[in-house]
């Protein structure tokens, strides 16, 4: 059990927190405060490395399962008619697979860099949960403008 993690009692009564101070629990876990990053830089990288890591490696699998694939990209764009220039249709494909899984690391990448930052700049919450606020936020923008374009409502807020 120690081996997942080795945590302390912080705060007293109704405010107290569990604090990993040991295991692997430890180590995912970002640093409080500049003094943590300057007394355990091993802890600080291995926090970055997993975070980017993690953040690639679910954004290069997001294509596949959210129909965003080169595949389905391809498909999308024949029933569109259109085409790549100086590509045959049957390489559409192939050429989009170059690009995508690349494109969706990289974009996971930043974020993970964008949620690292928050943390250790001491953002209110966590980085992760700044970027998801703003996410959702952003997503309900988005139906409301499809959904003034559909019914074609005059007012914006």
């Amino acid at each position: 059990m120690n081996l997942l993690g080795q945590w302390s009692e912080s705060g007293a009564g109704h405010h107290a927190q569990s604090i990993p101070t040991g295991g692997l629990a430890y180590y995912i876990s970002p640093p409080a405060t500049t003094a943590e990053i300057v007394a355990d830089p091993f802890r600080t990288l291995f926090y970055i490395a997993f975070v980017l890591t993690c953040c690639a490696m679910f954004s290069k699998t997001w294509p596949e399962v959210s129909g965003s694939s080169a595949k389905d990209v391809a498909k999308q764009l024949r029933d569109q008619q259109m085409v790549m220039r100086g590509h045959r249709d049957s390489s559409l494909e192939k050429e989009l697979s170059r690009y995508i899984p690349t494109a969706a690391a990289f974009g996971g990448l930043c974020i993970g860099a964008l949620s690292v930052t928050a943390d250790f700049m001491g953002a209110i919450g966590s980085g992760t949960g700044i970027l998801l606020a703003v996410t959702i936020i952003y997503q309900y923008f988005e139906i409301f403008l499809k959904e003034q374009q559909e019914f074609g409502t005059s007012f914006l807020f």
